[in-house]
Protein backbone atom coordinates (compact mmCIF):
# COMPACT_ATOMS: atom_id res chain seq x y z
CA UNK A 1 0.00 0.00 0.00
CA UNK A 2 1.73 3.25 -0.66
CA UNK A 3 1.80 6.63 1.26
CA UNK A 4 -0.99 7.78 -0.33
CA UNK A 5 -3.07 5.33 0.35
CA UNK A 6 -2.79 5.26 3.92
CA UNK A 7 -3.21 9.21 4.18
CA UNK A 8 -6.41 8.67 2.67
CA UNK A 9 -7.14 5.94 5.09
CA UNK A 10 -6.75 7.65 8.07
CA UNK A 11 -8.17 11.15 7.07
CA UNK A 12 -11.58 9.03 6.23
CA UNK A 13 -11.19 7.20 9.90
CA UNK A 14 -10.80 10.83 11.28
CA UNK A 15 -13.79 12.43 9.49
CA UNK A 16 -15.44 8.88 10.57
CA UNK A 17 -14.59 9.62 14.27
CA UNK A 18 -15.92 13.00 14.00
CA UNK A 19 -18.97 12.79 12.66
CA UNK A 20 -19.50 9.61 15.66
CA UNK A 21 -18.53 12.48 17.72
CA UNK A 22 -20.78 15.17 16.85
CA UNK A 23 -23.63 12.74 16.69
CA UNK A 24 -23.00 11.84 20.73
CA UNK A 25 -22.80 15.42 21.58
CA UNK A 26 -26.11 16.24 19.77
CA UNK A 27 -28.04 13.62 21.68
CA UNK A 28 -26.36 14.35 25.22
CA UNK A 29 -27.32 18.23 24.78
CA UNK A 30 -30.65 19.08 26.49
CA UNK A 31 -31.34 21.54 23.95
CA UNK A 32 -31.19 19.62 20.93
CA UNK A 33 -34.00 17.40 22.73
CA UNK A 34 -36.70 20.32 22.86
CA UNK A 35 -39.12 21.32 20.88
CA UNK A 36 -38.88 25.00 19.47
CA UNK A 37 -41.76 27.46 21.70
CA UNK A 38 -43.95 29.28 19.77
CA UNK A 39 -45.70 32.34 20.42
CA UNK A 40 -49.50 32.58 21.77
CA UNK A 41 -50.57 34.23 18.61
CA UNK A 42 -48.60 31.76 15.82
CA UNK A 43 -50.12 29.40 17.76
CA UNK A 44 -53.65 31.06 16.92
CA UNK A 45 -52.82 31.64 13.47
CA UNK A 46 -51.93 27.88 12.86
CA UNK A 47 -55.04 26.94 14.16
CA UNK A 48 -56.93 29.19 12.11
CA UNK A 49 -55.51 28.31 8.80
CA UNK A 50 -55.95 24.71 9.96
CA UNK A 51 -59.43 25.51 10.08
CA UNK A 52 -59.37 26.87 6.18
CA UNK A 53 -57.60 23.58 4.76
CA UNK A 54 -60.36 20.93 5.62
CA UNK A 55 -60.45 19.15 2.45
CA UNK A 56 -63.80 18.95 0.37
CA UNK A 57 -66.77 18.22 2.37
CA UNK A 58 -69.33 17.76 -0.41
CA UNK A 59 -69.85 13.74 -2.30
CA UNK A 60 -69.05 15.28 -5.24
CA UNK A 61 -66.21 17.58 -3.63
CA UNK A 62 -64.85 14.16 -2.04
CA UNK A 63 -65.57 12.45 -5.29
CA UNK A 64 -62.60 14.53 -7.27
CA UNK A 65 -60.55 14.45 -4.38
CA UNK A 66 -60.06 10.49 -4.45
CA UNK A 67 -59.09 11.37 -8.49
CA UNK A 68 -56.41 13.73 -7.76
CA UNK A 69 -53.31 11.11 -7.75
CA UNK A 70 -55.04 9.16 -10.60
CA UNK A 71 -52.86 10.16 -14.31
CA UNK A 72 -53.89 7.57 -16.72
CA UNK A 73 -56.00 5.01 -15.23
CA UNK A 74 -53.97 2.25 -16.40
CA UNK A 75 -53.07 1.10 -12.88
CA UNK A 76 -55.48 0.52 -9.82
CA UNK A 77 -59.02 0.66 -9.63
CA UNK A 78 -59.99 3.52 -11.62
CA UNK A 79 -61.30 2.39 -14.71
CA UNK A 80 -63.39 4.74 -16.00
CA UNK A 81 -61.65 8.52 -16.12
CA UNK A 82 -63.75 11.47 -15.62
CA UNK A 83 -62.97 12.33 -19.45
CA UNK A 84 -64.16 8.91 -20.60
CA UNK A 85 -67.72 8.29 -22.23
CA UNK A 86 -69.74 6.45 -19.30
CA UNK A 87 -72.29 5.42 -21.85
CA UNK A 88 -69.78 4.35 -24.19
CA UNK A 89 -68.00 1.81 -21.56
CA UNK A 90 -71.33 0.23 -20.77
CA UNK A 91 -71.82 -0.51 -24.23
CA UNK A 92 -68.38 -1.94 -24.22
CA UNK A 93 -68.90 -4.17 -21.37
CA UNK A 94 -72.15 -5.35 -22.93
CA UNK A 95 -70.37 -6.32 -26.32
CA UNK A 96 -67.82 -8.56 -23.77
CA UNK A 97 -71.01 -10.20 -21.82
CA UNK A 98 -72.43 -10.68 -25.20
CA UNK A 99 -69.32 -12.54 -26.79
CA UNK A 100 -68.37 -14.42 -23.76
CA UNK A 101 -71.35 -15.12 -22.22
CA UNK A 102 -70.35 -15.58 -18.83
CA UNK A 103 -72.32 -18.19 -16.70
CA UNK A 104 -71.88 -18.19 -12.36
CA UNK A 105 -70.04 -15.29 -10.49
CA UNK A 106 -66.06 -16.20 -11.43
CA UNK A 107 -66.75 -15.96 -15.29
CA UNK A 108 -68.48 -12.77 -15.04
CA UNK A 109 -65.25 -11.26 -13.06
CA UNK A 110 -63.39 -12.18 -15.58
CA UNK A 111 -65.15 -11.18 -18.36
CA UNK A 112 -65.31 -7.93 -16.55
CA UNK A 113 -61.72 -8.03 -16.22
CA UNK A 114 -60.90 -8.45 -19.89
CA UNK A 115 -63.40 -5.99 -20.86
CA UNK A 116 -61.52 -3.07 -18.43
CA UNK A 117 -58.50 -4.38 -19.79
CA UNK A 118 -59.32 -3.90 -23.13
CA UNK A 119 -61.02 -0.41 -22.32
CA UNK A 120 -57.33 0.34 -20.89
CA UNK A 121 -55.54 -0.84 -23.79
CA UNK A 122 -57.44 1.59 -25.99
CA UNK A 123 -56.48 4.36 -24.14
CA UNK A 124 -52.65 3.93 -24.46
CA UNK A 125 -51.81 5.18 -28.21
CA UNK A 126 -54.23 8.16 -27.26
CA UNK A 127 -51.87 9.11 -24.50
CA UNK A 128 -48.90 8.62 -26.50
CA UNK A 129 -50.39 10.98 -29.33
CA UNK A 130 -51.05 13.40 -26.41
CA UNK A 131 -47.74 13.47 -25.56
CA UNK A 132 -46.33 13.62 -28.52
CA UNK A 133 -49.01 16.87 -29.46
CA UNK A 134 -47.96 18.71 -26.27
CA UNK A 135 -44.54 18.48 -27.10
CA UNK A 136 -45.32 20.12 -30.80
CA UNK A 137 -46.97 23.10 -29.07
CA UNK A 138 -44.29 22.92 -26.00
CA UNK A 139 -40.89 23.61 -28.78
CA UNK A 140 -42.68 25.15 -31.49
CA UNK A 141 -39.95 27.74 -31.57
CA UNK A 142 -37.65 25.06 -31.61
CA UNK A 143 -35.38 24.82 -34.35
CA UNK A 144 -35.69 27.80 -36.56
CA UNK A 145 -32.80 27.63 -38.06
CA UNK A 146 -33.97 24.69 -40.38
CA UNK A 147 -35.63 25.65 -43.48
CA UNK A 148 -36.84 22.75 -44.24
CA UNK A 149 -40.49 22.53 -42.57
CA UNK A 150 -40.84 18.06 -42.87
CA UNK A 151 -37.05 18.22 -40.93
CA UNK A 152 -38.35 20.56 -38.51
CA UNK A 153 -41.18 18.75 -37.58
CA UNK A 154 -39.19 15.84 -37.38
CA UNK A 155 -36.76 17.11 -34.80
CA UNK A 156 -39.35 18.26 -33.12
CA UNK A 157 -41.08 15.12 -32.79
CA UNK A 158 -37.35 13.41 -31.25
CA UNK A 159 -36.52 15.84 -28.97
CA UNK A 160 -40.21 15.60 -27.72
CA UNK A 161 -39.48 11.69 -27.28
CA UNK A 162 -36.01 12.73 -25.35
CA UNK A 163 -37.91 14.49 -22.89
CA UNK A 164 -40.57 12.52 -22.48
CA UNK A 165 -38.60 9.24 -22.88
CA UNK A 166 -39.46 8.39 -19.34
CA UNK A 167 -43.43 8.81 -19.77
CA UNK A 168 -43.58 6.87 -23.18
CA UNK A 169 -41.30 4.35 -21.93
CA UNK A 170 -43.84 3.84 -18.80
CA UNK A 171 -46.81 3.49 -21.45
CA UNK A 172 -44.91 0.95 -23.24
CA UNK A 173 -44.31 -1.40 -19.88
CA UNK A 174 -47.93 -0.83 -19.21
CA UNK A 175 -49.44 -2.08 -22.41
CA UNK A 176 -47.05 -5.24 -21.91
CA UNK A 177 -48.43 -5.94 -18.93
CA UNK A 178 -51.94 -5.48 -19.45
CA UNK A 179 -50.93 -7.73 -22.95
CA UNK A 180 -50.15 -10.21 -20.56
CA UNK A 181 -52.63 -10.32 -17.65
CA UNK A 182 -55.41 -10.74 -20.61
CA UNK A 183 -53.72 -13.60 -22.45
CA UNK A 184 -53.68 -15.24 -18.83
CA UNK A 185 -57.22 -13.97 -17.88
CA UNK A 186 -58.58 -15.47 -21.56
CA UNK A 187 -57.02 -18.84 -20.52
CA UNK A 188 -58.43 -18.88 -16.93
CA UNK A 189 -61.91 -17.72 -18.66
CA UNK A 190 -61.73 -20.78 -21.12
CA UNK A 191 -60.87 -23.45 -18.74
CA UNK A 192 -63.84 -22.59 -16.80
CA UNK A 193 -66.25 -22.32 -19.33
CA UNK A 194 -65.02 -26.03 -20.99
CA UNK A 195 -65.37 -27.76 -17.35
CA UNK A 196 -68.54 -26.47 -17.22
CA UNK A 197 -69.18 -27.86 -20.38
CA UNK A 198 -67.89 -30.58 -19.94
CA UNK A 199 -70.41 -31.23 -16.37
CA UNK A 200 -72.88 -30.48 -18.77
CA UNK A 201 -72.34 -33.14 -21.20
CA UNK A 202 -71.61 -35.26 -18.40
CA UNK A 203 -74.91 -34.36 -16.28
CA UNK A 204 -77.19 -34.69 -19.57
CA UNK A 205 -75.42 -37.95 -20.83
CA UNK A 206 -76.06 -39.49 -17.18
CA UNK A 207 -79.72 -38.41 -17.54
CA UNK A 208 -80.28 -39.85 -21.54
CA UNK A 209 -78.67 -43.07 -19.93
CA UNK A 210 -81.59 -43.41 -17.17
CA UNK A 211 -83.97 -42.94 -19.09
CA UNK A 212 -83.31 -45.94 -21.25
CA UNK A 213 -82.66 -48.14 -18.69
CA UNK A 214 -86.37 -47.44 -17.20
CA UNK A 215 -87.88 -48.62 -20.48
CA UNK A 216 -86.49 -52.30 -19.99
CA UNK A 217 -86.09 -54.88 -22.67
CA UNK A 218 -89.29 -53.54 -24.07
CA UNK A 219 -87.90 -51.04 -25.80
CA UNK A 220 -85.38 -53.46 -27.38
CA UNK A 221 -88.70 -55.89 -28.93
CA UNK A 222 -90.05 -54.93 -31.94
CA UNK A 223 -93.55 -54.50 -32.36
CA UNK A 224 -95.51 -57.23 -33.28
CA UNK A 225 -98.50 -57.03 -35.99
CA UNK A 226 -101.81 -58.51 -34.83
CA UNK A 227 -102.01 -61.61 -37.35
CA UNK A 228 -98.57 -62.35 -36.21
CA UNK A 229 -99.90 -61.92 -32.82
CA UNK A 230 -102.60 -64.92 -33.37
CA UNK A 231 -100.21 -66.98 -35.14
CA UNK A 232 -97.72 -67.35 -32.86
CA UNK A 233 -100.51 -67.59 -30.15
CA UNK A 234 -102.09 -70.26 -31.88
CA UNK A 235 -98.95 -72.24 -32.39
CA UNK A 236 -98.55 -72.15 -28.68
CA UNK A 237 -101.64 -73.67 -27.73
CA UNK A 238 -100.87 -76.90 -30.18
CA UNK A 239 -97.64 -77.47 -28.53
CA UNK A 240 -99.37 -76.95 -24.94
CA UNK A 241 -102.11 -79.80 -26.33
CA UNK A 242 -99.31 -82.10 -27.66
CA UNK A 243 -97.25 -82.14 -24.65
CA UNK A 244 -99.93 -83.29 -22.43
CA UNK A 245 -100.84 -85.91 -24.89
CA UNK A 246 -97.95 -87.48 -25.35
CA UNK A 247 -96.70 -90.68 -23.71
CA UNK A 248 -93.74 -90.11 -21.22
CA UNK A 249 -91.51 -92.35 -23.18
CA UNK A 250 -91.61 -89.91 -26.16
CA UNK A 251 -90.32 -87.63 -24.31
CA UNK A 252 -87.35 -89.38 -23.55
CA UNK A 253 -84.27 -89.11 -26.07
CA UNK A 254 -84.27 -92.09 -27.90
CA UNK A 255 -80.11 -92.45 -27.54
CA UNK A 256 -81.14 -92.80 -24.02
CA UNK A 257 -83.67 -96.17 -24.08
Amino acid sequence: MSARSIRRAAERKARKVARLAAREQQQLSPESSQSPEISAAQLAANRANALLSTGPRTEEGRRKASLNAVKTGLTGATVLLPTDDAAEYQRHIAAYEKELQPVGLEESELVQSLADIAWRLRRIPALEMAIYAHGRIEFAEMFDDQQDPAVRRSLIELHTHLVYEKQLRNLQLQESRLVRRREKETAALRRLQEDRKQREREQNGFEFSNARSTTGMAGLIPPTRPENALRLAAGADALDAQTRTAPATSLVPSALL
